[in-house]
């Protein structure tokens, strides 16, 4: 499978699985020089390779590319070792930060992979003009970050471990939201 089309398998899988709405959250994968970005507004549904955006880490983002373009490039300008970022809306993550504060798993395979997710909060008028900055530097130090009320921004090396990640933590802030609605946790 090249590169393009592994790129909007995952996408669609975070569509299918629940992680982001039909036109919600972004993704990218670098191949060689070109960075290939979801399209701005695409539906994950329906997108195909053909749609992806070519972006390069030394200019703009290419018209049409994704509102979290800017931010995308910055990650990867700044962590040559980053291939891969996913953004994503899930549910549990997201109500799990909204108060601001970082996230600790409590469960062993969230724990495993995380003693913390960090939270930034970015007032939403200020968020295009912040984000790009603000999530890059924190994803230097993290391999997953959310911005609170917003949603979650994975940087990998692939695909799959970015993807692996965006997984673990949702269903980590899931168990976590269920444990305490059992009173098992507090």
């Amino acid at each position: 499978m090249n590169i393009k089309d592994e790129l909007i398998r995952y996408n669609h899988w975070l569509r299918i699985y629940g992680y982001n709405d039909s036109h919600s959250g972004n993704a990218s994968v670098r191949d060689g020089n070109t960075i290939w970005v979801t399209p701005t507004g695409s539906c994950a549904d329906t997108l195909i390779a053909d749609e992806l955006i070519a972006c390069s880490l030394q200019e703009k983002p290419a018209p049409g590319a994704s509102l979290d373009a800017p931010l995308h490039l910055a990650i990867m300008k700044k962590n040559p070792a980053v291939n891969a970022v996913l953004h994503s809306h899930g549910a549990y993550s997201v109500a799990m930060t909204m108060d601001g504060k970082d996230f600790y798993p409590a469960d062993f395979e969230g724990h495993l992979y995380f003693k913390k997710i960090p939270v930034i909060t970015i007032p939403y008028e200020r968020y295009v003009q912040d984000a790009a900055e603000l999530v890059s530097d924190m994803l230097l130090q993290h391999p997953i970050t959310v911005v609170r009320g917003h949603g979650v921004y994975t940087a990998a090396k692939s695909l799959n471990l970015a993807y692996k990640w965006t997984c673990s933590f949702e269903q980590s802030a899931k168990t976590c939201f269920l444990a305490k609605q059992a009173g098992t946790l507090k």
